[in-house]
């Protein structure tokens, strides 16, 4: 089945469900203290725009989001693919519409903060670039966190 990802809006009802499904597993891994979620209304914030995947019949089966922080740095939150759709690659064709944002958009720094329970998660963005560092932004040190940055910029020519 064809799946298409788009820029949208999070202010949908089907989409409030999906980023309640997302906040229902991550609550599920990690106590509530350590868990920054976004709301809806925090993605439909200036300065953040969410990618939504769909399938086929139009449902909504993932979504992620690039948080602009500055003219430098940028954030990935609210990566998700519900389960049954989790293992096609559409995390990593999210991350990459994201990556590909940021670049356009001038930033030379993407970051995340992930759970400790997510290995999936960690191949994905270690095999898009990512390197695991320490706390990034103004998130505390957790043993329920860990923190990725990537690099970016385009290829410039010499002088």
């Amino acid at each position: 089945m064809a799946v298409t990802i788009a820029v949208e809006s999070p202010l949908q009802d089907e989409v409030r469900a999906l980023v309640a499904e997302l906040n229902e597993v991550l609550l599920a891994l990690s106590p509530p203290e350590a868990c920054y979620h976004l709301t809806v209304e925090q993605m439909a914030e200036p300065g953040v725009t969410v990618w939504i995947a769909r399938d086929g019949d139009g449902s909504a089966i993932g979504c992620g989001a690039l948080k602009r922080h500055s003219q430098q740095v940028g954030e990935v939150k609210r990566m998700f693919t519900r389960p049954q759709w989790q293992g096609r690659g559409i995390g990593r064709d999210i991350l990459a519409r994201i990556i590909d944002a940021a670049q356009d958009d001038g930033i030379s720094e993407l970051v995340l903060e992930t759970g400790d329970q997510h290995p999936a998660a960690w191949a994905i963005y270690e095999k898009a670039g990512f390197n695991r560092c320490g706390p990034v932004l103004d998130y505390p040190e957790s043993p329920y966190s860990i923190f990725y940055q990537k690099q970016l910029g385009r290829a410039s020519s010499a002088a």
